[in-house]
């Protein structure tokens, strides 16, 4: 079952539950796959899906911070309810362990040793992290601190 029909699925289930929130998200969600898939003339593969629902996480988190910096506790609590909800379609997120051995990995890879090789470690450091979560500015910062 792709991450599209499981969307849909539980979109239905949402519905017969009358769960507000959660129907909320997913119609969100829904959307906008249906925007991308109707961008690329293509379905999404669960990469893509995966990707955009990354993109989602994101922006709920900046979201998040910026309601909390400006006192708005109640939008916070909203946003923070929905990340849940779309972390709940996502794939288990490497740990510090895993991220910290692909980042050795890819160092000896590239044969990096100053800070203007970062973006190449990144780069490889994600390729051996594929099929994770991955927090791509928690990846870059620990990759700065290990070439700096």
């Amino acid at each position: 079952m792709t991450l599209s029909d499981k969307i849909q699925k539980d979109l239905t289930e949402a519905m017969r539950a009358k769960d507000e929130l959660r129907l909320s998200v997913l119609r969100m969600v829904k959307s906008a796959i249906t925007y991308k898939e109707t961008e690329k003339i293509r379905p999404l593969d669960e990469a893509e899906s995966i990707q955009l629902l990354q993109t989602l996480m994101k922006q709920r988190k900046e979201s998040i911070d910026q309601f909390t910096k400006g006192g708005r506790k109640d939008l916070a609590d909203k946003e923070s309810k929905e990340l849940a909800i779309i972390e709940t379609y996502l794939p288990a997120g490497a740990s510090d362990a895993e991220m910290d051995a692909a980042i050795t990995k890819a160092i000896a890879e590239t044969g990096a040793t100053s800070m203007k090789q970062m973006g190449a470690v990144v780069k490889a450091a994600k390729a051996a992290l594929e099929g994770k979560t991955v927090d791509g500015k928690a990846l870059s910062d620990r990759v700065r601190a290990r070439l700096s």
